[in-house]
């Protein structure tokens, strides 16, 4: 009998963030750290679960996005589905009429990462394994078939990729031992949040150095002044051999993003993250020649491979950040990875929010074992909070990612939280007062 795909089960979900400022930053002083969360239901009962990380206001529309692509899966038969994930992929992201919202961009975009994020969930269960090591034991010919190469043949050309996937292939099993034994590094902003005082800050650091966390990031973009005076404060109390990386989070123009980094250049910062618009290739450019050899971080608001393929290309970035769930899901990923290798850029996936470091550490697991082969000055970001919401946690020890067994990519919510968090009717939200809404009961 077949097996067809039955449902496409949403839920608006959110958290209330902003009542601690945690994940606040210059951009976004008051996140309220949400999900549109899908559950893709089968015939046979199972499902793959997948979502898009927002940080509030408009999660209904990235809802409503991913709503509209339901007439592609609903009624087809799953195991021609999951067997060629790389058509689905170039046919979610090629609709005649949706792609008009594009293309390659935007909540639509997004939305085509949550199906298809969903769709290797479902196979990485029905497989019995977790997500990274199912991409990890694919041959490297059923790996290039996963990639859409428009648009990037004048930087990574088929046959490329495949060389570079067959070069990383001796030694994938001892990889794959070490990683199982000893984990993937983490870094933590969980100290770092621009709305935390000056004592919780050096509370929060010291925390995490005792962890065994020898690389902090901070945010900074808010005042200049403020930003050298808090990165001194870490750094007197953490030390010299403590890594300290920064996040303007998009703050800054090119010219003042030069200047203000180059009066943070004596705390020794490891990296400068997103110091300008993520669209602006030439401004990533020219910040990272005139502060050289600062280091300049940037990816988690790369809206597609083509955007990832100039920065990489032009030399524009040190570390590229992905995101699980800003580009089209774990192929579009997976072109990145590629090119990344290609050009010797490392990867240091952007995490924290809600989810992202539990998928988001299947991508980096995979690079390791498949693609680059290395965790040299590679991190993973964690920050500690809202894991508990998930059927299987990210568990970090001693500042390393541990290498999930769990089949799947780590994205199913547990029943009750999307009972309890869903908005705006769960419990959760009928009291809740923001804190910047002047005492308003939002949102009734």
């Amino acid at each position: 009998m077949t097996d067809t795909f039955r449902s496409f089960e949403l839920t608006d979900l959110r958290f209330p963030t902003s009542r601690d400022r945690d994940g606040s930053d210059a951009m976004n002083p008051d996140p309220d750290y949400s999900s549109a969360y899908l559950k893709l239901a089968t015939g046979t009962g199972d499902a793959g679960y997948g979502f898009v990380f927002t940080i509030g206001r408009g999660n209904e529309v990235q809802v409503a996005a991913i709503r509209a692509l339901e007439r592609h899966l609903v009624g087809r038969d799953v195991d021609q589905v999951l067997s060629n994930l790389g058509e689905l992929w170039r046919e979610l992201t090629t609709d005649s009429q949706l792609r008009w919202l594009g293309p390659d961009k935007g909540v639509e975009h997004m939305a085509v990462g949550a199906v298809i994020n969903a769709l290797w969930d479902l196979r990485a269960r029905r497989a019995g394994l977790p997500l990274w090591q199912l991409l990890a034991e694919l041959e490297p010919a059923q790996v290039v078939d996963l990639v859409d190469f428009t648009y990037l043949e004048d930087a990574l050309t088929p046959a490329e990729a495949l060389a570079i996937l067959q070069t990383a292939r001796p030694g994938a099993a001892e990889r794959t031992t070490r990683l199982l034994r000893t984990g993937y590094p983490a870094y933590t902003t969980s100290a770092g949040w621009l709305g935390y005082s000056d004592d919780k800050v050096v509370r929060l650091a010291l925390e995490a150095v005792e962890a065994g966390f020898d690389h902090l990031k901070l945010k900074v973009g808010a005042d200049t002044d403020d930003d050298i005076r808090r990165c001194e404060l870490v750094r007197a109390t953490v030390g010299p051999d403590i890594r300290i990386s920064v996040d303007a989070n998009q703050r800054w123009g090119v010219t003042s993003a030069i200047a203000n980094i180059r009066r943070l250049a004596h705390i020794d910062l490891w990296w400068v993250e997103e110091p300008t618009s993520p669209d602006d290739v030439l401004g990533h450019k020219a910040i990272r020649d005139a502060v050289a050899p600062m280091r300049i971080a940037t990816g988690e608001h790369c809206a597609n491979r083509v955007l990832f393929k100039q920065l990489l290309s032009s030399g524009a970035v040190d570390v590229c950040q992905i995101d699980a769930c800003r580009v089209a899901g774990v192929n579009e990923n997976i072109a990145v990875l590629l090119m990344a290798a290609k050009f010797g850029v490392p990867v240091c996936p952007h995490a924290g929010g809600v989810g992202l470091c539990e998928v988001v550490q299947h991508l980096a697991m995979f690079d390791y074992v498949a693609v680059s082969a290395s965790t040299e000055n590679r991190w993973i970001e964690f920050v500690d909070h809202l894991h508990e919401h998930f059927e299987t946690p990210v568990v970090v020890e001693g500042a390393r990612y541990r290498a999930p067994s769990a089949p799947g990519s780590g994205a199913r919510v547990h029943d009750a939280t999307l009972e309890a968090f869903s908005y705006p009717d769960g419990p959760a939200w009928r009291t809740y007062v923001n804190p910047q809404s002047h005492g308003q009961v939002l949102p009734r």
